[in-house]
């Protein structure tokens, strides 16, 4: 199945025949089989014609827009997929403190495990400041199964974070140095390109959640909030690392985007990435979410990291339908 992501400023896409066909501003097309395009992400000033529309729904693809700097507008989707049983399920063990804890407290300690492996993989010499780092880390990450709350395991979660990336800022290149993150506007490179990732990755899990039958509004972790996806909030956490963290600074550290492809918009404040730059973010992105693991192949051997969400979805689905958090294995790298 493929992916399709259009962010050139003018281009339309239409459906003619059997396929799917993007005209671009220049009057280059491209076309794609309609019986093997999945998802449609459009960024910006990009087209879609009634007919493609039409067999979007017809098909099942997933259309997600966004502004053309990543900023998420909405979705369209079909409203085949609702299981309404287990969304009573799910809303009933919401508001259950105890399965939330216990829920809670796996997806926390995956994910700081995870920024911890992470971490590890990018230190070439030990220095006082990064042993620390890896230390309060590693702390935290040992704290959290004993945690009473939810107050206390995101206490915890956000001391893991500030020396988390307190230690990335330290690791990268000289050019794309930062002191630690900021978002809403994000004030430097990496944190721009992190935010873009958590944001495609966000609508990635909220698709997953929709496949299972959920409500991508009942959460565990985070509270209510108008408008939010809070459980996709809750189940892309322990992923944040292993995909986004991880390939943001791939690109850094391998050069594959240079310091003058981002630029600051006075108005906000921002810092964005500027087009050539965006087009290589979002193939790497692409390129990662298809990479094969072994992690939740269920004896198949590996599949691709978009697969293992969907699985990882599923196991919640398990948890919420038996009504038993133990039902929840978090991914922890190695």
């Amino acid at each position: 199945m493929s992916y399709l992501y259009v962010s050139e400023q003018g281009a339309s896409i239409k459906a003619e025949g059997g396929y799917f066909v993007v005209v671009y501003k220049g009057g280059m097309i491209k076309k794609i089989p309609s019986e093997t395009l999945e998802y449609i992400a459009v960024f910006g000033n990009v087209q879609l014609t009634t007919q493609a529309i039409k067999k979007c729904f017809q098909n099942g693809v997933v259309v997600n827009f966004f502004s053309s700097n990543g900023s998420y507008f909405g979705r369209l989707d079909s409203t085949k997929n609702c299981n309404i049983s287990r969304q009573r399920n799910q809303f009933s063990v919401s508001m259950d403190v105890e399965f939330c804890r216990k829920i809670s407290a796996k997806i926390i300690s995956a994910k700081i495990h995870n920024q911890r492996v992470i971490l590890e993989r990018y230190i070439k010499t030990q220095t006082p400041e990064l042993a620390e780092a890896l230390k309060q880390i590693r702390n935290a990450e040992n704290k959290i199964h004993g945690c009473m709350d939810l107050d206390q395991i995101k206490g915890y979660e956000g001391i893991a974070a500030r020396y988390y990336f307190q230690a990335l800022g330290k690791l990268i290149l000289p050019d794309f140095r930062f002191e630690g993150r900021n978002r809403m506007p994000p004030k430097d490179p990496f944190n721009s390109m992190i935010s873009l990732g958590y944001t495609l990755l966000l609508h990635e899990v909220y698709g997953a959640i929709l496949g299972k039958g959920m409500s991508p509004y009942a959460a565990f972790l985070h509270q209510d909030k108008e408008n939010h996806p809070t459980l996709a909030s809750d189940m892309m956490e322990e992923w944040r690392a292993i995909l986004i963290d991880s390939m943001v600074m791939s690109l850094i550290q391998g050069r594959e985007v240079d310091i003058d492809g981002f630029y600051v918009d006075y108005e906000t404040g921002a810092v964005l990435l500027r087009e050539e730059v965006f087009k290589i973010f979002i193939r790497k992105y692409e390129r990662k979410l298809r990479t094969e693991t072994k992690y939740n192949a269920c004896g198949s051997g590996r599949i691709s990291y978009r697969r293992s969400i969907f699985n990882q979805i599923g196991k919640l689905a398990q948890a919420v339908d038996s009504e038993d958090p133990e039902k929840y294995e978090p991914i922890m790298i190695r």
